[in-house]
């Protein structure tokens, strides 16, 4: 590692201990969502919140969004929305001298950090629309290219309780996440914390702490980042047994498996998780503690694995143990 690839990784370890104590004055608990949403922030990706209603996932994201510097919208997708309805259309307009001609009017995916609220309740069209956002970072409108501002990160949070009414994202959509996020209740500490700071008269004003040309040359040192050879080894050990072939283990009992772009969002996680730690380089723990979060979308159970009440999480946990020697994060 060059002296000045070492003192890059050291000054962004720095400035990221500053977002996390920035965000923690407003997000109060959820380290771990915190640290997996800027992870997916700094790898360049994009995250899917899953949790109940009432768990401070939008919160999170207009925090991020001011902490990061990032111009921020906000969709609240239903089953009418359209795909119009968020990148936007061509509108005719009259000019004083009575010459008419198309203007186009930016929809709000023209920004850099997009929370897509309960995306699940969009329909297929509205979906297709924001894939190819999510992985070109630019959109189609009457037949013309239109780049989208850098960086471009997508949000999307889904309420894991109520289906009635909601279209279940296709596995091509589902991969373009980085990781799956899992937003859970917050222990009585944090409740009496979250109680006492949202019902009084003082609010804790954010301030951000990066800017948006910042955070692209940060996501652009993370690739440099060195990662040993035994974490490569272990992270394509850990894909390769959760795919459905002949040979594993666990060939009974999954449906279908990742494929490399998991791999891909491993080696990019490992090094934004170590990079938040403060650490120079990502280890084996790393690995394991984002085998959850990155494999839980981009694997099923197949009907006799569900029919016998196997766990997706234990099953990947399993997995992480016999590959790695190591426990998976809860």
């Amino acid at each position: 590692m060059s002296d000045s690839l070492l003192i890059e990784i050291e000054q962004a370890g720095q400035r990221l201990i500053s977002v996390r104590e920035m965000v923690a004055r407003r997000v109060i608990g959820q380290e771990k969502v915190v640290d997996l949403a800027l992870a997916a922030i700094l790898s360049g990706g994009h995250g899917l919140l899953v949790g109940a209603p009432g768990l401070a996932k939008t919160l999170l994201v207009e925090t991020l969004g001011t902490v990061l510097g990032l111009n921020a919208n906000r969709v609240q997708f239903t089953p009418d929305l359209m795909p119009s309805d968020i990148l936007g259309a061509e509108v005719l307009e009259t000019a004083p001298d009575g010459t008419r001609a198309f203007r186009f009017i930016e929809g709000p995916i023209f920004c850099q950090l997009l929370m897509a609220d309960e995306i699940n309740r969009a329909g297929p069209r509205t979906q297709s629309a924001l894939l190819q956002a999510m992985q070109e970072h630019h959109v189609s409108v009457a037949g013309q290219r239109r780049d989208l501002p850098a960086p471009f990160h997508v949000l999307a949070t889904q309420n894991p309780i109520e289906q009635e009414g909601t279209y279940p994202l296709p596995e091509a959509q589902l991969d373009r996440f980085l990781f799956q996020i899992d937003v859970d209740y917050p222990d009585r500490d944090d409740e009496r914390a979250i109680l006492l700071a949202t019902t009084g008269a003082d609010d804790s004003t954010l301030q951000p702490v990066l800017s948006a040309h910042e955070l692209i040359a940060m996501q652009a040192m993370l690739r440099r980042m060195p990662v040993g050879e035994a974490v490569v080894e272990a992270i394509l050990d850990l894909v390769r047994a959760a795919r459905p072939v002949a040979g594993n283990a666990a060939t009974d009992a999954i449906a279908w498996g990742p494929g490399p772009r998991a791999a891909q969002a491993l080696m990019l996680g490992v090094r934004a998780r170590a990079l938040l730690d403060n650490r120079l380089a990502p280890d084996l723990a790393d690995v394991a503690a984002l085998a959850v979060p990155v494999l839980t979308h981009r694997m099923a159970l197949n009907y006799a694995a569900r029919a016998e009440g196997v766990q997706l999480n234990d099953l990947i946990a399993q997995l992480v143990e016999r590959h790695l020697g190591l426990a998976a994060a809860a």
